[in-house]
């Protein structure tokens, strides 16, 4: 799934430390602790209808990343929350939207990796534009294992929602190479993590199943699903699963706010096969829909 320029895109206008600036203008320093070293936090929000989807779920989460890194200068959840309303504004966006929100260590007053030299204090860019759904979550996707191991406690904690993304971008250039869309990233155990850039379910026989999430991120939507699941009655479970599991599972999909639940039908040239004559994942599409409008704060223009 190669995303495309959207020429509509051309003109858009970015916040950047506390100011609107065209695209071609909006930069940040190359003394910036995100040039320096991938030295950020970040989160990716979607814009359904006039409403910003699980909003401040994401910026719970963007502030714990960056209390765990350490950032001295971590700005408050309105200020934030006023910063995207005014960036959507800007652009005239409320629908067909996704959001990338980075918040930077900061400028430094000279290169190196020591945050002490961070002293102007913490850099927030809200990126907006106009993009559907990464992933077509009714034509699904193919994906292959990765030799790159997904990142756990052990060396760093997938529970930050940093901006180093190198092991993910690695395991996507041999998804590239392989020419399928995702790459599939096991844990240090080899048992399956993620993929690339989403988390991951499987079904079989009734059951929901999903990866504990020591070595991925704890996803949003896929908090969502396991909430869909208990309130529904679908039995749902979190383990360790191998990749010979989701090679003979019925149902094999991914989350996340890229794609919402989107179906994966083969894993390592084996198709997934549903034999159960059931589908859950069709069930649970169907009544994740129903949460967007739920949970999106209303923009307030």
């Amino acid at each position: 799934m190669l995303q495309k320029y959207n020429p509509k895109n051309e003109n858009i206008i970015v916040h950047v430390g506390g100011k609107l600036l065209p695209r071609n203008e909006a930069k940040v320093s190359v003394f910036d602790s995100s040039v320096q070293g991938g030295d950020a936090v970040w989160e990716g929000l979607r814009v359904y209808n006039g409403g910003i989807f699980c909003l401040d779920k994401h910026l719970d989460r963007l502030q714990a990343s960056a209390h765990a890194l350490a950032f001295t200068d971590i700005p408050l959840k309105e200020s934030v929350k006023q910063a995207i309303f005014e960036t959507l504004k800007a652009n005239g966006m409320k629908d067909e939207t996704h959001i990338r929100l980075t918040l930077t260590r900061g400028e430094k007053v000279t290169s190196g990796m020591d945050p002490r030299v961070n002293t102007k204090g913490s850099c927030l860019i809200v990126l907006a534009e106009w993009k559907p759904l990464v992933y077509d979550n009714n034509t699904g996707i193919r994906v292959i294992t990765s030799s790159m191991r997904r990142n756990n406690p052990q060396f760093l904690d997938s529970k930050i929602h940093h901006n180093n993304l190198l092991n993910n971008i690695l395991a996507k250039i041999q998804a590239n190479v392989a020419g399928v869309d995702a790459a599939l990233m096991l844990d240090h155990q080899g048992f399956v993590a993620e993929l690339n850039d989403i988390n991951l379910f499987m079904t079989k026989n009734g059951v929901v199943y999903t990866p504990h999430a020591d070595a991925c991120l704890h996803g949003i939507t896929r908090s969502l699903v396991i909430e869909l699941c208990k309130a529904n009655g679908i039995a749902i479970e979190e383990r360790n699963l191998s990749l010979t599991e989701f090679y003979t599972a019925d149902e094999v999909f991914g989350t996340g706010t890229m794609g919402e639940l989107t179906p994966i039908h083969e894993i390592d040239g084996r198709k997934i096969v549903n034999r159960s004559g059931k589908s859950l994942l069709n069930e649970l599409q169907e009544k994740f829909k129903t949460l967007i409008p739920k949970y999106s704060e209303k923009l307030p223009f």
